[in-house]
């Protein structure tokens, strides 16, 4: 007969072995499930869930509403440095551009950055700054007022440099430049077909300011006034609606004899004047983006375009 004691092991050792085995049994059935493969229906929730955020991202990613493919751009650098189409509608991938010429994708915008740098030949300020060409790539072929135009754009200051007396710098953000045909050059022994800016729109302090030219003599000849010294400025318009740092829009429209200026479909200059008909003698096109009337170092400034459209 077993003794107490003999009953006492004979139990301890039942309850050990029953502990392993259910130790081994658990550690059994938890590798089962751990390697036990994925169910189809998971893994096919992960790409959907994959695609979904690709597509949220680029849903996000906004461009500017700007046909590039009839406009060149001048840069603050080089002799200076111009891109024609069709290079410039690869502006995001070109890396001469992209200081100066690229896009904010959170907002939509064309982003223009300028600082003083190089200049063009007839101009001691720099820019980063869009020229109209009517054939892409070509300068030759341009408008006239009695031929007419339109130009509008969304537009808004982003940042902007102060002088030394803690004002803003002024950039000139819209233009309607003259040029001489090849004739009119040869006329009057120019080397090159440069003319007076009738226009040019500047972000002046915040406000939007308008300057225009005037002929100094108007009983000059048909010769006389195709000289850049026949032309003087007027005493510039200033519209009273203060822009800031805000979008704002501008729009340009010019016919025979007239040209009218409107900001935010609210405000507008109107020229129909004896200096817009005799302006009429002149080829034009137009500019739209940084041209900072600065030489100060250390300016800058950096303009967005959101929208920007010509129409002939």
């Amino acid at each position: 007969m077993m003794n107490k004691s003999n009953i006492l092991n004979v139990i301890k050792t039942l309850v050990v072995l029953m502990m392993f085995g259910m130790l081994s049994i658990s550690c059994s059935s938890n590798n089962e499930i751990e390697n036990r493969p994925k169910p189809v229906a998971n893994q096919e929730e992960e790409e959907q869930d994959n695609e979904e955020e690709e597509e949220e991202e680029t849903q996000n990613y906004k461009l500017p509403n700007i046909d590039l493919n009839n406009w060149k751009v001048t840069l603050p650098i080089g002799d200076p440095t111009e891109v024609e189409p069709p290079e410039i509608l690869n502006y995001a991938t070109n890396e001469t551009l992209k200081p100066f010429f690229y896009n904010d994708s959170v907002n939509g915008a064309l982003v223009f950055h300028t600082y003083p740098g190089t200049s063009t030949a007839n101009s001691s300020y720099s820019r980063t700054e869009l020229r109209e060409q009517m054939v892409p790539g070509s300068n030759s072929t341009n408008w006239t007022f009695k031929q007419g135009g339109t130009m509008k754009g969304k537009l808004q200051m982003s940042e902007v440099s102060k002088d030394s007396n803690n004002k803003y710098h002024r950039t000139i953000i819209m233009q309607i430049h003259g040029r001489l045909t090849n004739a009119q050059r040869d006329l009057i022994g120019e080397d090159d077909n440069n003319a007076p800016p009738m226009l040019k729109i500047y972000w002046h302090y915040g406000y939007v300011r308008v300057k225009t030219k005037v002929l100094k003599n108007l009983n000059a000849s048909d010769t006389e006034i195709l000289h850049t010294s026949a032309w003087g400025d007027d005493e510039g318009y200033n519209f009273e609606e203060y822009v800031g740092f805000n979008p704002f829009t501008l729009e340009v429209k010019v016919s025979e004899g007239k040209m009218e200026v409107i900001l935010n479909d609210t405000e507008n200059v109107v020229y129909n004047d004896v200096h817009m008909e005799k302006w009429g003698v002149f080829e034009n096109y137009f500019k739209a983006g940084n041209y900072l009337a600065t030489k100060d170092e250390g300016a800058f400034a950096t303009l967005k375009y959101y929208e920007l459209e010509v129409n002939h």
